[in-house]
């Protein structure tokens, strides 16, 4: 953020985030809030009885609510040491919001997951289970670290998301090789490790770009349990947007206006946005790039590198500084691909009753510039569970879009991502959460929140997974339930005026994570089991479940997650064609 728009947001900046009709937060999220540690404030504190005439919903929205005691009336804002666990933990007092007392236990597990270089804090591991380290959970993977941050960062603790990112983009300039094939120049890790050295008394990071982390191939005796060799291309776009992140929330510009971190911007998009034989503006990817780091048939222009990518470029708009000359060549090719990229988007990926009723009657061999097929999709390629999945009222962007195929699977990242990004216009993210409310069986279930619907299963699973014994029907990745999604979803419902979704699937992880041990992900149609190879006291569920906790408390944190819709990227989509159900 340049020092001008820092002046703007300590001046308490009129320019609203987000437009939204039923429950207008578009005054709250933009502005500044106080944080619990000391420091010279760059932004200036809000009463709370301003934050309750921007919490409080319009007349009609009771109405249209069943569980309208939930909605936020006030918020009575502070952060206070925990009785429980005797650290300093956010808590509030308003309507439907007591503190509930696994928010203690939450961050005391939090804390002891930090990991320490040369005494100072650079991340958090991915698991304190005790076996966690005969599978690599005592690493610092970079995606896995992102919702540990932003609960540092709302819980006025910036240091450690700092650090973080210095020793990341110190490993971005390594020398990367894989079977003595050289990476290309700007591939941030999947994760690192900290070396100790007890007899020199020494420590060293060591970084791994996907050679020797999960997605690593291995003989089937070595008791590795990975399943291919992929470098992460998701790694790059977090850091972005964790940078834009750490800046929005402290305003301190001047870790981002450094000349290394202006680079590793620059050499991480500089690998998306170099010119090649795609005739697509999305990004081609393969199977294992990104959360989903096994194989489940995601390759080509799976949604969830596609959202992130966008945000990634979007965040970077707001980072380079266009008076460098190197910058601002970059800058003008981000604003080039954003412009395809949203057109492409929002006109392929997207799917809703008219949309699936429309390539249903699809003519195929269509060869002319008029062509409405334009990807050439068999009408008989589409699934049947998908025609009984799609409400009246609702849609989503598929899960891939290229020739002669379309992955009609839900995923919930990059919804939500696409959400948070402006991605979807606010028509398309309203559909995507009435698809939510009328699909909460299958999405929600009684743990939040399935990864991707359906499941994949009989003979496709084995020709899709290699038969993967991890990926089965309805676990892990195949349909699996992860809290750490939790916080996703609570972003994207905020949003979008919906917070009493949220709050009823924060509701359900409250009844079982704490008892369950803080499991990775959960098994069963309704995510009903304990997973059968996840790890207990996997951090990012215990993040997630913080951020989306302090999220509803205080929605001022959205600042730093969300994007406000640009006016420059018309869509010629103007409103989800399921709103004329």
């Amino acid at each position: 953020m340049s020092p001008a728009g820092m002046d703007a947001a300590q001046n308490g900046s009129s320019n609203s985030i987000f437009e939204i009709e039923d429950s207008d937060f578009s005054r709250l999220l933009d502005r500044p809030r106080p944080l619990n540690i000391e420091r010279n404030r760059s932004f200036e504190e809000r009463s709370f009885s301003e934050l309750s005439n921007a919490l409080s919903p319009p007349h009609h929205f009771y109405r249209n609510t069943e569980n309208s005691s939930r909605i936020m009336d006030h918020i009575e804002h502070s952060y206070t040491p925990s009785i429980r666990s005797g650290i300093h933990t956010p808590r509030s007092s308003y309507n439907g919001f007591e503190p509930h007392p696994m928010v203690g236990d939450a961050w005391e597990a939090l804390r002891r997951s930090m990991v320490f270089f040369r005494g100072e804090p650079v991340g958090t591991i991915a698991a304190l289970d005790n076996s966690a380290e005969e599978l690599n959970y005592d690493q610092v993977f970079v995606r896995d670290f992102v919702p540990s941050a932003l609960a540092f960062l709302m819980n006025g603790e910036p240091e450690i998301v700092k650090n973080f990112l210095l020793k990341t983009l110190r490993l971005q300039s390594w020398e990367k090789k894989v079977d003595q094939f050289k990476l290309g120049e700007g591939v941030m890790p999947a994760s690192f490790k900290v070396i100790h050295d007890p007899v020199r008394n020494f420590e060293t990071i060591i970084a791994d770009f996907g050679e020797s982390a999960i997605g690593r191939v291995a003989p089937v005796d070595s008791g590795e349990s990975a399943i291919g060799r992929v470098a992460p291309v998701d790694s790059g776009f977090w850091w972005i947007i964790l940078l834009r992140a750490y800046t929005k929330s402290t305003g301190d510009s001047s870790l981002a206006e450094k000349p290394e971190c202006q680079k590793g911007i620059r050499l991480i998009l500089n690998l998306c946005l170099s010119e090649g034989f795609d005739t697509f503006p999305t990004l081609l990817c393969a199977d294992g790039c990104s959360m989903i780091d096994r194989r489940m048939g995601v390759y080509g222009y799976p949604i969830e590198i596609q959202a992130l990518f966008f945000m990634a470029l979007r965040c970077a708009l707001l980072l380079l500084r266009e008076e460098d000359g190197e910058c601002k060549d970059c800058v003008e090719r981000i604003r080039k691909r954003l412009h395809a990229l949203s057109f492409h988007m929002r006109s392929y990926f997207w799917l809703d009753l008219k949309q699936l009723n429309d390539i249903y009657r699809f003519k195929t061999e269509e060869y002319s510039h008029t062509a409405v097929n334009k990807f050439n999709v068999m009408p008989d390629s589409l699934p049947e569970w998908v025609f009984d999945f799609m409400p009246c009222r609702g849609g989503y962007f598929i899960g891939n879009v290229s020739p002669a195929k379309m992955d009609f699977r839900w995923f919930c990242l990059g919804n939500c991502v696409a959400i948070l990004s402006s991605l979807a216009t606010p028509e398309q993210s309203s559909a995507i959460m009435d698809l939510i409310e009328s699909r909460w069986d299958e999405l929600v279930g009684e743990m939040p929140l399935k990864i991707c619907y359906p499941a994949i299963e009989g003979h496709e699973w084995r020709i899709v997974t290699g038969c993967d014994p991890k990926n089965t029907r309805w676990s892990y990745h195949n349909g699996g339930s992860w809290p750490v999604l939790l916080w996703l979803l609570t972003a994207a419902c905020i949003k979008t005026g919906r917070p009493q979704i949220a709050r009823r699937a924060i509701d359900l992880a409250e009844s079982r994570l704490v008892k369950d041990g803080w499991p990775e992900y959960y098994d069963g149609k309704l995510g009903r089991y304990i997973g059968k190879q996840s790890r207990k006291f996997q951090t990012w569920s215990i993040a997630g479940y913080l951020v989306a906790k302090m999220l509803l408390e205080d929605p001022s944190h959205m600042g730093m997650i969300a994007l406000e819709d640009d006016r420059q990227m018309k869509s010629v989509i103007k409103r989800s064609a399921s709103w004329t159900c």
